[in-house]
Order: structure tokens, then C-alpha cells, then sequence
């Protein structure tokens, strides 16, 4: 990892070769096409696309299964998809930002891939791995392809500096998932958009807040009852399961929520900040929550 964001490297050639794939499988049936993705695409991957095959992707047949479900929207993106690099000094600034609030923060290279619309962004030890597809919404959006959880979460590809810097706070947090819970796990993902939002003016989930500050109290009652446990399933990752009545992912708010409130209470910016990133585990994040002094 680098100490100077100048060093990162910004890495798009996955999107140039998906849509080489892209093209040379146009009007070829199922076969030829995940054959034309795996030789074109997965297997010319750079590093980045490598893990994220690992992570996301999983295969060629999976993810041309998505593309044939949704031929219109994957159409859509391909204009976003590629002015990513028009967003370099947007992104480097960010995280020159970044290091000016947390003096010890490295930054790994950054990878923009085309995966099957499961994650708009994740990490691995090779640098930050962002779904490019999640970020690349315009106003060409063929809604009837898409569920609600999508028509929430899709961005458009200038909101895609603000997922980068929501990853790389991913890497800079102390935290080992093998002590897990709800609560460890939701303080995780709100400490990034919390002080993804310090260093940028703007966190990735601006519609969980809309809803969650009309139903601060009664979400907090609702998660304080479920946030020592390991099953995340009402509250994060749970995308198919979003409604009209309630959105997905609400474990990102109340995490915010507490990380918000533990920085207010601390008188020293910079400790506080170091204070969220230190916290370890699920059971530390215990502790964290008693001195936030939130829901109480």
C-alpha cells in the first residue's frame, strides 16, 4: 500500500476488456457467450478482477446468466462505465482528505470491475475492488429489469469517488470478523460511511437516512434486541428482501448512528477517529457502543 494517494493506481482495463467481451458475444447464444466472457474478460483479469472473480463473480455462467436478465440496463452503463478516470482528481483528492483527518492511513490500488450487480464495492488484500456496474445509473434506467432493492441502490457513476473512500476506510479498520456480531458488523460498515463522509461531505447511503431519522427511535428498540446475535439477515446484505415499507441494509444507519455519536462525545477529533478504527471484534464493539453513550 502507498502513503501517497498520487501512487494509488486507478485500474480500468477490466472495463475495457468486459466491453470487448461485451461486443464479441452479441448475437451469440448462451454457450458462446460464456465462453467469449471467460477467455476475453475473467481470464485477461488484472489482479483486482481476480479477486473479485473470488469474491462476486464466481464464473462465466453467472455472470452471463445477469446479463441476459438484464440486457438493457448492462446496455445503459456502458457510457459511465467508461469516464471513470474522469473522476481521478476527484478521487485523489478525497484521499488527500483522508490524510489530513488519520495520519497513519495507506491506500491500496483501486480496481473497477463489471460484475453480476451483487456489490457496488469490497476489498481484499491486493487493494479495493469497486463494481462499477452498481455505480453507472443514468437516466436510461429500465426500471421493469430491476427490483426495488436496485431502484434504491444504484448510483450514478459521479457518486463513485464516494464508494472508493467508503472501501478504503474498510482498510484501514482493525477489525477481524471472527468474533462477529450484528452490532460488530453494523458499526463496521457505519464507521466507513461515517467517516467516509469526513473526508468526502457525502456517505453512500443517503436514502437509509431518510428513512431512519423518521424511525430513529423504534429502529434502535428493534435492533438493540437483535445486535449481539450473528444472524444479520434483517438488517444487512438483504437487498432481496427490501420493501416499500422498509429498505434494506438499515444495519449501515444504526452503525452510523453509533459512530456518529461516539465522535460528538469525544472532545479530540483525531482520537475519536483512531477510537472508531481501533475497534476489533463484535465483542469490542460492546464496549464502543457503552461509550458512544448512543440509544441510552
Amino acid at each position: 500500500m502507498n502513503s501517497d494517494p498520487d501512487e494509488v493506481r486507478l485500474v480500468t482495463s477490466d472495463i475495457d476488456n468486459f466491453w470487448l467481451a461485451y461486443d464479441l458475444s452479441e448475437g451469440k447464444n448462451t454457450e458462446e457467450k460464456v465462453n467469449i466472457f471467460e477467455s476475453e474478460y475473467l481470464a485477461k483479469g488484472s489482479t483486482g478482477l481476480k479477486d473479485f472473480i473470488d469474491a462476486r463473480i464466481e464464473s462465466a455462467e453467472g455472470l452471463v446468466e445477469v446479463i441476459e436478465a438484464r440486457p438493457r440496463y448492462y446496455t445503459s452503463i456502458r457510457e459511465s462505465s467508461n469516464r471513470v478516470l474522469e473522476l481521478t482528481d476527484q478521487i485523489r483528492g478525497y484521499m488527500h482528505n483522508w490524510k489530513q483527518l488519520y495520519d497513519k492511513a495507506v491506500f491500496p490500488d483501486v480496481y473497477f470491475l463489471i460484475g453480476k450487480m451483487t456489490s457496488g464495492g469490497t476489498t481484499s488484500s491486493n487493494g479495493l475492488l469497486i463494481g462499477t456496474e452498481i455505480s453507472c445509473r443514468t437516466g436510461n434506467l429500465p426500471k421493469d429489469e430491476l427490483n426495488e432493492w436496485y431502484l434504491e441502490v444504484l448510483r450514478p457513476v459521479e457518486d463513485i469517488p464516494y464508494i472508493v473512500i467508503h472501501e478504503l476506510i474498510h482498510t484501514q479498520q482493525a477489525y477481524d470478523y471472527g468474533d462477529n456480531t450484528l452490532l460488530g458488523q453494523s458499526i463496521n460498515e457505519g464507521a466507513a460511511d461515517f467517516l467516509g463522509e469526513l473526508a468526502t461531505g457525502k456517505h453512500i447511503n443517503p436514502h437509509l437516512h431518510v428513512y431512519g431519522d423518521a424511525h430513529e427511535s423504534e429502529l434502535w428498540e428493534s435492533f438493540s434486541k437483535d445486535m449481539l446475535q450473528t444472524n444479520f439477515d434483517n438488517w444487512l446484505y438483504n437487498g432481496g428482501r427490501s420493501t416499500a415499507e422498509r429498505p434494506a441494509d438499515l444495519g449501515y444507519y444504526v452503525g452510523y448512528k453509533i459512530c456518529e455519536a461516539y465522535y460528538e462525545k469525544t472532545s479530540d477529533n483525531k482520537a475519536a477517529i483512531e477510537g472508531i478504527l481501533s475497534i476489533k471484534n463484535g465483542s469490542d464493539a460492546l464496549r464502543f457502543l457503552r461509550e458512544s453513550g448512543y440509544g441510552h
